[in-house]
């Protein structure tokens, strides 16, 4: 997607890559709240999608999670929300180790889109997967901010 979409928005498919470039002053403020009502929007429609190609598979059943973030009961490995706060450390292992443990996105726009096919516990689960991120883009927008000063 960035080769897609970089030279028209900056290929901001995440609210906390956006929160965090605002954070370091590298991207308009007032432009934040647009971009993330688009990625949301966005992550809805491409969620749609994939709802409806694995709805045509026999075993599929939205209930089973449907990739949505979960910890506790309803993480795939039973990962308390302490084990999920360790998958920011580290972006590769998010994606190489951490699967199996909450079903990884560090995208708030992506566990939004999956939360609300599957709702119930994903909805109730969603701020942690929107909070952490967005903590994790502000820590790094400051220290970014204060590297450049």
């Amino acid at each position: 997607m960035a080769y897609a979409i970089g030279h028209i928005s900056g290929c901001h498919l995440n609210p906390a890559v956006t929160i965090g470039l605002a954070t370091a002053g590298r991207f308009a403020t007032k432009e934040v709240p647009g971009y993330i009502v688009a990625q949301l929007v966005g992550a809805c429609i491409a969620a749609g999608v994939l709802y409806a190609i694995a709805s045509g598979a026999a075993p599929f059943n939205v209930s089973d999670g449907f990739a949505a973030n979960g910890y506790g009961a309803h993480s795939p490995g039973g990962y308390s929300m302490t084990a999920a706060l360790a998958i920011g450390l580290c972006l590769t292992l998010v994606h190489l180790v951490t699967i199996p443990v909450t079903n990884t996105s560090v995208n708030p726009a992506r566990s939004t889109s999956q939360a609300l096919f599957v709702g119930d516990w994903a909805v109730s689960q969603l701020w942690l997967f929107w909070v952490a991120p967005i903590v994790g883009a502000i820590l790094a927008g400051l220290i970014s901010k204060r590297l450049n000063d």
